[in-house]
């Protein structure tokens, strides 16, 4: 299994992107960048979008995706989320004052978009997919999902604070290779933190005894204007098995 980071922090510059993770080429993690991120070309071969939650910095380029593959795509990409986010990503978003519904375009029959509405601990299959979403931490009904592709499993959580069910989850997958998670804000900003849900270093290496154990963890979504700091005070940490994604456009290999 491939993954690549199209873009992995919790913010937007001229150097960092928000994120989107894409598998194989063909399944799509949350699109933060993904247009912006890929040729249209690229674009164009994305089959199935999972979309964790519906904040903007997970969401915004489902709007260009849409735009950029109007009219080239011979069959819908598919969007599969939780009730909830794609009610409010219909309502705020896809809404034809913010932008047009692709969902109704070029027809109704014939979208450029579909929404599937997917529920927690409750399996789906796509081609060679075993996706299980798995409720954290956050906002709106947000979910993880794990992965699965033959004998590799992947877990990413997306936005959380520390959580629980979805290390309950795992620790069922004997094969599980790599775990990708997030740490938003530096410990001084622990307070803004525990307000967002998300995670400090902090709260990061309690979270990492839940975790199964021996799997390599990837920590994205750092905020670009604190990325040095947390940088730091994840090294401070000394733990071999986390890897710090400080850079986008970036792939990992898992078999």
């Amino acid at each position: 299994m491939q993954v690549k980071i199209i873009g992995g922090h919790g913010g937007v510059t001229k150097n960092y992107s928000a994120t989107s993770y894409l598998i194989d080429d063909s399944l799509l993690i949350d699109a933060g960048s993904v247009a912006s991120g890929l040729d249209i070309e690229d674009q164009l071969k994305i089959d199935h979008i999972l979309i964790s939650h519906s904040h903007l910095d997970h969401t915004k380029d489902l709007a260009f995706i849409c735009d950029n593959c109007f009219g080239l795509k011979d069959r819908p990409f598919e969007v599969y989320t939780h009730a909830t986010v794609k009610k409010a990503i219909k309502d705020h978003l896809f809404n034809e004052t913010i932008w047009p519904d692709f969902s109704l375009l070029p027809t109704k029959d014939r979208p450029t978009m579909r929404f599937n509405s997917i529920s927690a601990e409750k399996e789906i299959k796509l081609g060679n997919y075993k996706i299980m979403p798995v409720h954290v931490e956050h906002p709106g009904d947000a979910m993880g999902f794990i992965v699965e592709k033959g004998d590799v499993a992947v877990l990413f959580t997306q936005d959380t604070k520390a959580t629980e069910r979805i290390w309950e989850v795992g620790k069922k997958y004997k094969n599980l290779k790599a775990i990708f998670t997030e740490v938003s804000f530096p410990n001084k900003l622990q307070n803004v933190a525990d307000l967002s849900d998300h995670h400090t270093p902090a709260t990061m290496k309690e979270e990492l005894k839940k975790m199964p154990k021996e799997v390599p963890v990837y920590l994205g979504h750092l905020k670009p204007n604190y990325q040095e700091e947390l940088i730091q005070e994840i090294t401070a940490l000394k733990e071999d098995r986390l890897h710090i994604m400080y850079a986008d456009d970036v792939r990992f290999h898992f078999d």
